[in-house]
Formats: structure tokens, C-alpha cells, sequence
């Protein structure tokens, strides 16, 4: 098709021309950026997390006398391993997704105190016997903790256990020793020092930020202690409302005093990720706006234009252009308006992501964002512009002589 008319009609009619280039690139630049950040919050979302999330409760006991918890926790324990259909049940400071989050920074040299760049922040997570089963935690290497090691660990003065052994996730020992089997290695937060005795499949965090540091986690045994005030219960997942409930009642009469709540993990696991999968809503609605502005903005302009062209379009078939001529030459237009768009909204896209890393810490945009944020600006520009075309293909030649 010969491009100089419609480069000709484009330079009569700049500020139009111009407008939609702009409105074309600003909605390439908000689609890529909008679209990769849903990515990563959806993502996120289906993070794998290597425990029974479905057969998993969390019952919290708050406001209990904290130097009673060496009785109180066995016999609650105990109590709650007697209701039907609960098939393990531990003590534990937090589950996954929780949001109470405890955080400390390890090394691999005996002179590690401080958090530096050579130190890795993992979450901690200090547990009672059976939280292995309770969890449905899945072993990769080693064995988890004994007895023995149960009831010899106690929290120092800090917020660090006396005995020196402990479970790694399999991304915190890759991490800590890359290339190298982390089991029998020994890493330190001095003066404090510990080996590992065995790697668990990746749990995720009781507080997750990135898919990057959601596996960092550490696993301590721990005698009955205030620290661990809340039970997880593991049961079959038809069973857990029931359980729930039975439960809450037992311990509640065991310790009038405090205040008990159970949820399951699908509730926590919802209620922590709500804002996400808000967010991720709100960003597609954005899309759908910018997208269903830009085709509509399109449709206007290409409405207008036929409105004002229609002499010309009689001219053009009167001298012999066919239906499909008149149909091609306001697609190939509006191709190469939105061209032009998108060589600049793929600028803007870069740009915002520029933004978006130094302020909110978000990864660099992958490329495969730009040509599929331009592939799908081309396809709603040309559905857009089909309608006001097909109108100017059914232009009948006599409309040149009736202007006339």
C-alpha cells in the first residue's frame, strides 16, 4: 500500500495524531509495569509452601502465666491429642504465613555478630516435639531432633536456645554453603553456635516479602516454654471446623485466664495474602481501564476522520479503489500510529521500571514484557479501528459527485 497519503493526511491533522501516539504509549507503559507486577504478586500467591496447609490448625493461647507453660503446654498437648481425629499436635512459637515473625541474622565464621553481607537473616522458628508431624514437614537430609534435645533447650538471656543443633530449610542451607551439603556444618551468631543436623523442604516464613528470601528459615527445639503459645494441630481437613471448636472449648476451661482463638491455616494463609490478591485485582482493573480508553479514544478518533474524509473516500472509489483498499488504508494508519506509540510507551515502560526499583524495590522488568505489551496494543488498536473502517469501506462512490 502506498504510505504517502496517509503520511499526508497525518501531517494535516497533527494534534489528533499526536494525542492518540501519546495516549498509545502512556497505556504501553502502564500495561508492561502493571502486568508484571501482577505477575509477581499472583506469583507469590502460589508460592509452594512443604507443608499439610490443609490439614492445619493454629490455636493461640494468649495471656497465660508464661512460668507455668513447663505444666501447662504438656497438659494442653495432651488434651488436645485426645479429641477425636486430631492426628498430631506440637507447641510452637509461629506457622507459616503468620506474620509473627522472629528474624535473626547467622554466619558461617565463628566471628559472626553483626548483620553484614555476609550474614543471612532467617526466620526462627522454635518448636516442640512432634512439630515435625504436626506440620507435615517433608526431610530431605539428617534426621529432626530428639528427646533429649528436646528438653535440654532453653532460651538463653536473648532470644537465642542454649542447645547447638538445628534444621534448615533446603534454601537456607543452599544459601548458607552454595554448591555443598549443609548437613554437619556449623553456622554461628556469636556467641552462639549450631550444626545441622538435618534440611527440610522449603517452608515458607511466618512473614514474606519477596519470592527470593520466602524459604530463609530455621527450626530450633524447644522445652515447654511462654515463647511457644500457640498449638498446631494437624487433623483430616473435613475435620478441622470440628476440631477447631472442641478445641478452643477444652483449652479455654484449662486456662480460664487467658484469651484462646483457633484458625486454620487456609485462614491464614488467606488473610495474609488479602492485600496482595486486592492489590492484584485493582492493577488488572487498571488495565482494563487504560486499554478500554485507549480502543475507545481510537474509535473517536477514527469515527471523526471518516466523518470528515467521506468526499475523499468517494473520490478514491469513484477512481477505482475497492472496499478492501479503503479498509487496508485505515488499519495501515492506525498501525502506524500505534507503532509510534508503542517505540515510546517501551521507553516510558523502562522508565517507570527505573522508578518503581529505587522507590519500591521492585525487580528490573523482564523483556518479554515490552513486545507483549506492543503485540497486544497493535491487536486493540486494529479491533478498535475495524469498525470506523468497515464504515468508510461502505462509502459509495456517489458521494463524490453528491459533494460536488
Amino acid at each position: 500500500m502506498e504510505l504517502r497519503p496517509i503520511f499526508a493526511t497525518l501531517r494535516k491533522h497533527r494534534i489528533p495524531a499526536i494525542l492518540i501516539v501519546l495516549e498509545i504509549a502512556l497505556a504501553c507503559a502502564v500495561l508492561c509495569n502493571a502486568v508484571f507486577m501482577i505477575s509477581l504478586r499472583v506469583g507469590q500467591m502460589h508460592l509452594p509452601n512443604a507443608i499439610d496447609e490443609r490439614g492445619i490448625s493454629l490455636i493461640t493461647v494468649n495471656g497465660a502465666d508464661p512460668k507455668l507453660a513447663g505444666s501447662d503446654i504438656p497438659r494442653d498437648l495432651a488434651a488436645l491429642r485426645g479429641i477425636a481425629g486430631v492426628t498430631a499436635a506440637a507447641a510452637s512459637n509461629t506457622v507459616p504465613l503468620s506474620t509473627n515473625n522472629i528474624g535473626w541474622s547467622f554466619g558461617t565464621s565463628p566471628d559472626t555478630t553483626l548483620s553484614t553481607q555476609h550474614t543471612l537473616n532467617m526466620s526462627m522458628y522454635f518448636v516442640g516435639e512432634g512439630a515435625d508431624q504436626a506440620l507435615g514437614l517433608k526431610l530431605l537430609q539428617g534426621r529432626f531432633f530428639t528427646n533429649d534435645e528436646y528438653a535440654d533447650s532453653k532460651l538463653g538471656s536473648g532470644v537465642l536456645p542454649g542447645i547447638h543443633v538445628a534444621v534448615l530449610t533446603k534454601n537456607a542451607a543452599d544459601r548458607m554453603w552454595p554448591g555443598q551439603s549443609a548437613l554437619g556444618k556449623t553456622f554461628y551468631s556469636k556467641p552462639n553456635f549450631y550444626q545441622v543436623i538435618g534440611v527440610v523442604a522449603n517452608v515458607m516464613r511466618p512473614w514474606v516479602g519477596d519470592e527470593e528470601h520466602a524459604y530463609n528459615a530455621v527450626y530450633f527445639p524447644l522445652a515447654p516454654d511462654g515463647m511457644t503459645s500457640g498449638y498446631i494441630v494437624r487433623s483430616a481437613p473435613e475435620d478441622r471446623e470440628r476440631i477447631l471448636q472442641q478445641a478452643e472449648q477444652i483449652l479455654q476451661k484449662l486456662n480460664p485466664s487467658a484469651v484462646v482463638k483457633g484458625r486454620t491455616f487456609t485462614d491464614i494463609r488467606n488473610r495474609f495474602f488479602a492485600d496482595t490478591n486486592s492489590m492484584a485485582w485493582m492493577l488488572a482493573l487498571v488495565c482494563v481501564v487504560m486499554l478500554a480508553v485507549t480502543a475507545f479514544g481510537i474509535v473517536g478518533l477514527t469515527s471523526f476522520w471518516v466523518a470528515q474524509r467521506r468526499r475523499q473516500i468517494g473520490v478514491r472509489r469513484a477512481v477505482g479503489a475497492t472496499r478492501g483498499d479503503i479498509l487496508r488504508y485505515f488499519q495501515t494508519e492506525n498501525f502506524l500510529l500505534a507503532g509510534l506509540g508503542i517505540v515510546l510507551g517501551m521507553a516510558l515502560a523502562y522508565g517507570f521500571n527505573l522508578f518503581l526499583m529505587r522507590h519500591y524495590e521492585l525487580p528490573r522488568l523482564p523483556g518479554i514484557y515490552l513486545p507483549a505489551g506492543a503485540l497486544a496494543l497493535w491487536v486493540i488498536g486494529q479491533l478498535a479501528v475495524l469498525g470506523p473502517a468497515l464504515r468508510a469501506s461502505n462509502v459509495p462512490p456517489v458521494v463524490a459527485t453528491r459533494a460536488a
